[in-house]
């Protein structure tokens, strides 16, 4: 079914008609329903009042793997992205106390998350002043679902593409990425080649620390010729990067195994 139907309510749904969250939530997060899958690599939070539209979207953005998250309002929007890492904001307009706009401006300042905004009202001073506030890109209601994909799609793809760009190099814990020479320098002026292979599983990991990312993603992610298809390799590569980062293979601090699921990259501080 399409948004068309959903998206000329009021916005009067009552939270309790929400499907039960498939993972704990506290309290304060009342209004989530949050998907139980951590293996995909893009997640969005989706800030609407609208129960039947957040949950919809939820469904919806999976078959893209897209994992989503879904608030009701600003402060629950605060709290998932203290407990999460988003890689984009789906933000509607017309929100219950802080509406959409205010959000927009608290997000801007304090991230440069990509915003997609939403709105019922097609008065374009709304979609100027959202635009002007930071938003990169925004949809009137009713909207087809797969166009909001295709847009959340074209927006991640232009800010990676920017972030790469902008990135030559990139510092973490005691080392600095050169993205051009694919070589990383240590502190006190050590140089380390990195293959091809190695730069590019590097690169998946600081563009998704603190995150759990399974060896078939990792393949995906990192894959090339240099790369056979099986998970073994992925390991082995592992071992590699932490040998050359000095990441004790033991009890390693920056590429960490999590037991049957995979990989975490526990850099801090990356920019």
């Amino acid at each position: 079914m399409g948004l068309g139907a959903y998206a000329d309510r009021n916005n009067q749904a009552d939270d309790r008609t929400m499907h039960t969250p498939s993972v704990p939530v506290n309290e304060e997060q009342k209004g989530a329903v949050i998907a139980d899958d951590k293996r995909w690599n893009t997640r969005a939070l989706i800030v609407d009042d609208d129960v039947p539209i957040r949950e919809l979207l939820i469904d919806y953005l999976a078959r893209f793997n897209i994992l989503a998250t879904g608030v009701t309002d600003g402060a629950a929007m605060r709290l998932a992205m203290q407990a999460e890492t988003y890689d984009v904001v789906v933000l509607d307009l017309m929100l219950p106390g802080e509406d959409g706009l205010t959000l927009c401006r608290w997000l801007r300042a304090e991230s440069d998350i990509p915003i997609l905004m939403l709105t019922a009202r097609c008065e374009p001073t709304d979609r100027i002043i959202g635009l002007e506030l930071g938003a990169d890109d925004y949809m009137s209601k009713p909207f087809e679902p797969r166009e909001l994909v295709a847009r959340i799609q074209t927006i991640l793809r232009r800010v990676r593409d920017d972030r790469t760009e902008q990135r030559a190099n990139i510092r973490f814990d005691n080392w600095r990425l050169n993205s051009v020479l694919r070589q990383l320098v240590a502190d006190d002026g050590l140089v380390v080649p990195l293959s091809n292979a190695e730069f590019r599983l590097l690169w998946v990991f600081i563009e998704r620390p603190r995150r759990v990312l399974s060896r078939e993603q990792l393949l995906d992610a990192a894959r090339g010729r240099s790369i056979e298809a099986f998970d073994r390799s992925i390991d082995l590569l592992v071992s590699r990067l932490r040998q050359k980062l000095g990441d004790d293979p033991k009890a390693p601090q920056l590429i960490k195994t999590v037991r049957g699921e995979g990989y975490l990259f526990d850099a801090r501080d990356i920019g």
